[in-house]
């Protein structure tokens, strides 16, 4: 029995570039020709790439902070109640709570806390978990080619334009891909 899915399927122009000077060219005039990117693919991270993209500055350190302080937070309680009321022990008459005494622990609180929260946040927010199917819009992108992936449907020139425009700014290749809803999460 068949079944029919109510799902649509989005178009997307893939350019493929292979070299990263000619797609940062590439990326910040189509860019200026009106056509908006979906997404950049590359084997390596390339300096400068976000920004001519357009992105907005990344929350991670907003969050990296929180973590951080949250740490931090924990543990000095953790030692305040711990050396001054559940376990108070006198040594050598000095006071039960010493501010010396808390600083590499609530140091080290911090960056664990920091560092596990920023690896958490990570995997969430790039949808890295186990069993999902990673998505490529091209095999290449993984070894030593760039792809810039265009959605026509969110772009207000026709495909054969963009195909044009892409071309023209350095692509060795540009190819259409279906994509199904779900697969870019």
């Amino acid at each position: 029995m068949e079944q029919h899915h109510n799902h649509t399927e989005s178009t997307f122009l893939v350019g493929i570039f292979d070299d990263e000077d000619v797609l940062m060219s590439g990326v910040k005039k189509i860019r200026n020709s009106g056509v908006k990117i979906h997404e950049v693919y590359t084997p390596f991270p390339i300096h400068g790439l976000d920004e001519a993209l357009g992105y907005k500055r990344s929350f991670m350190s907003r969050a990296a902070f929180l973590f951080g302080l949250t740490g931090f937070t924990c543990l000095v309680a953790l030692m305040v109640w711990t050396m001054g009321s559940d376990w108070p022990m006198n040594v050598g008459g000095k006071n039960y709570v010493s501010v010396p005494v808390l600083v590499p622990v609530a140091f080290e609180g911090t960056v664990l806390f920091a560092s596990l929260g920023m690896v958490a946040t990570f995997l969430t927010v790039c949808n890295l978990y186990p069993g999902k199917k990673p998505f490529l819009f091209d095999n290449r992108t993984t070894d030593d080619k760039f792809a810039m992936a265009i959605d026509v449907s969110k772009n207000k020139l026709s495909a054969d334009e963009i195909t044009s425009i892409v071309k023209n700014y350095g692509a060795i290749e540009v190819s259409t891909k279906l994509v199904q809803p779900g697969d870019l999460d």
